[in-house]
């Protein structure tokens, strides 16, 4: 993962921070990647002498051992992967292998390589992510990946080897995993882990690399954004709020009491609840995405091209799930496509299907639009 994304800034930072002047950078396509050409002459002009970029899949253990072969390795990065996002049910063995082998296969087998070279590694960092112990909403194989490198370099310490893994969260830069930097960060900074500047992940790198310690989680927190969200915290970050405030929801001002919520919905006419848990689903889709109101999110709009994916549709459920004490299915936007629907599926799970004919529920896009305007605001 040398030549792309974190791993080659990465390279710059080992010449300019750490002298290292021969660098062997790996990838797929190898001198044919994007940039490769450019990096080889910034890294020339840093100071390294011998620069080679060489392509190799390094989850083909014969193509990496003849790789290797012959080479005097000082250290190793590893900064591969790649990513296909989806739950747990949707995962099939392709899919699996695809996101495990370029991290957790080509990890093992770099370890096997050079486990026992004479002159032992002074660095061996693999580049995890907190995906697999914060994130992993959506990110079931690449969780799984990225918990195979915090414990491979866990092994390799207990058997007095280098290593140190970095279970980073989002930089804020293309990595390769996704093309759309500006709206991860974004969602990112929504949930209270806002990305790491590079400056600053580097200097995480450095730190890691010195603590002496197998495993480490580089992670921007946003303590009081965690505090406002309305979804369930990831039990590693719940420790790092005040017990009193874990309890405390916002979810557009309200509370997360969902008894009070059903008493304040049961005194209103089936309309004026349809319009009240319509504006609900659109508050908390918005929140969920980082806009700064529900007018962004269109009643009639699906959620897909609101730019819903698994992770946030999870998150969404489970907003939901703890303002109206529903139990959803994880498939829900799926199954409702669009707020007006996901909405009229609320109002059937407190209510039940009463009134139908005088609420809103089978009402056309349309008839709903009669009541809302253009922008899915009350006229």
């Amino acid at each position: 993962g040398g030549t792309g994304g974190i791993g080659a800034r990465l390279a710059r930072h080992l010449v300019t921070e750490y002298g290292a002047r021969r660098l062997l950078l790996t990838s797929r396509r190898g001198p044919d990647a994007e940039g490769a050409t450019e990096l080889t002459a910034e890294l020339h002009e840093l100071g390294a002498t011998d620069v080679t970029i060489a392509a190799c899949d390094v989850a083909d253990r014969q193509a990496l051992a003849e790789l290797l072969s012959g080479v005097r390795l000082t250290g190793i990065v590893h900064a591969a992967g790649t990513g296909d996002n989806g739950l747990i049910p949707t995962m099939t063995d392709q899919r699996l292998d695809a996101v495990l082998a370029p991290k957790a296969d080509a990890a093992w087998y770099l370890h096997e390589l050079t486990a026992n070279q004479p002159q032992p590694l002074a660095l061996f960092a693999l580049i995890s992510s907190a995906g697999g112990l914060t994130l992993a909403a959506g990110q079931a194989n690449y969780a799984a990946a990225n918990t195979f490198l915090d414990a491979l370099a866990a092994h390799r310490h207990a058997q007095g080897l280098t290593a140190h893994a970095l279970a980073y969260g989002l930089w804020g830069v293309r990595t390769g995993l996704t093309e759309s930097v500006e709206e991860d960060v974004r969602l990112m900074a929504a949930r209270g882990l806002p990305a790491l500047e590079v400056p600053e992940a580097l200097a995480l790198f450095d730190a890691a690399h010195v603590s002496g310690r197998p495993a480490t989680v580089p992670l921007r927190v946003d303590a009081a954004t965690l505090r406002s969200r309305a979804d369930e915290l990831p039990a590693l970050l719940k420790g790092l709020l005040p017990r009193a405030n874990r309890s405390v929801e916002r979810a557009g001002g309200r509370g997360s009491d969902p008894a009070a919520l059903v008493a304040r919905l049961s005194a209103l006419s089936p309309k004026e609840r349809e319009l009240e848990l319509l504006d609900l689903v659109r508050a908390q889709a918005a929140a969920v995405l980082g806009h700064a109101g529900q007018e962004a999110v269109r009643a009639d709009r699906g959620f897909l091209d609101l730019g819903f994916d698994s992770l946030t549709a999870l998150e969404l459920r489970n907003r939901l799930n703890a303002l109206t004490g529903c139990r959803l299915n994880p498939t829900l936007i799926f199954d409702y496509p669009s707020p007006d629907k996901l909405s009229a599926h609320l109002r059937e799970q407190l209510f039940g299907a009463e009134e139908e004919a005088d609420d809103l529920s089978g009402a056309s896009a349309e008839e709903l639009f009669s009541i809302l305007d253009g922008e899915g605001m009350l006229n």
